[in-house]
């Protein structure tokens, strides 16, 4: 039988006040995140770039609605049993009202979490304003704590790859998410080990997520929990990778005439499994 929302809530909850780390993949389909629970993962987490490229589109430019970002967590979240936590992306509108109403319809569509970040989308202002990002961090906790269950909230400052703005800024804003009542803190594109312990010494005792395949990739999941990271996330990577192996072999088969790439590819049999 498989676990409720409400289970599924307490199972993501407790994996970030647990002693240690954990990763968090990052699946951009039903079948991706059947595959990561068979392999033993603990929680899944959208990608935002790994739905748009499975879409035709391309990521970061609000050109993915949150109706298709949302169906495709329906089916994420039907297919495993693990708990899921979803890129919401910037909420998917500019007030806080809105994204007070995302988290809301994330948790009808069977996710226990969800990110909402500071960037507009938008090249002439890149960054919400200090204040606004703030109130919109508040209102989208306030829509969290209003349902019955704890939906995990993640507050993300984009400064470091959309902004400019530097890592004072970074650190100021993320302080002022965890004030205002985010679960987890997270900034993308943090590269240093510096900069990876300013960040969770600057919001602790709260947790801090640190994406792979941003800036950090080199440290190893030991690094990362000595600097006091609690959960690793991977963004767009898993599904560059599978992508990657995909346009090689094409690229073999059109260019070389060869089919190399089926010595490497997984047995049918193998992944079939994953799906019994």
């Amino acid at each position: 039988m498989k676990p409720s929302q409400h289970a599924k809530a307490e199972t993501l909850k407790t994996l970030h006040q647990r002693a240690g780390i954990f990763v968090i993949p990052n699946p951009w389909d039903a079948g991706s995140a059947k595959m990561l629970e068979s392999i033993g993962f603990e929680a899944l987490a959208t990608t935002s770039a790994g739905l748009a490229y499975s879409l035709a589109k391309p990521d970061g430019e609000g050109v993915v609605t949150r109706e298709e970002t949302l169906e495709n967590a329906r089916a994420i979240c039907a297919a495993t049993n693990l708990p899921v936590s979803a890129d919401l992306e910037n909420g998917y509108g500019d007030s806080p009202e809105t994204c007070a109403e995302t988290i809301l319809l994330a948790a009808k569509a069977g996710l226990v979490g969800g990110s909402i970040e500071d960037a507009t989308g938008r090249p002439d202002a890149p960054i919400y304003d200090f204040d606004l990002s703030v109130e919109r961090v508040k209102a989208a906790v306030a829509a969290a704590r209003s349902l019955s269950f704890h939906f995990t909230l993640t507050a993300r400052a984009e400064n470091l790859i959309r902004g400019g703005l530097g890592m004072a800024d970074t650190i100021r804003r993320l302080q002022a998410y965890a004030e205002a009542g985010a679960d987890v803190l997270f900034a993308p594109g943090l590269k240093t080990r510096e900069e990876i312990e300013a960040v969770v010494k600057a919001v602790a005792p709260k947790p801090v997520n640190v994406v792979v395949g941003l800036g950090s990739s080199s440290l190893s999941v030991s690094e990362m929990a000595a600097l006091g990271v609690k959960r690793i996330s991977l963004g767009s990577a898993l599904a560059r990778a599978a992508y990657g192996g995909f346009i090689d072999a094409a690229k073999e088969i059109k260019q070389h005439g060869s089919f190399g790439f089926t010595k490497d590819a997984v047995p049918y049999a193998e992944i079939n499994k994953m799906f019994e």
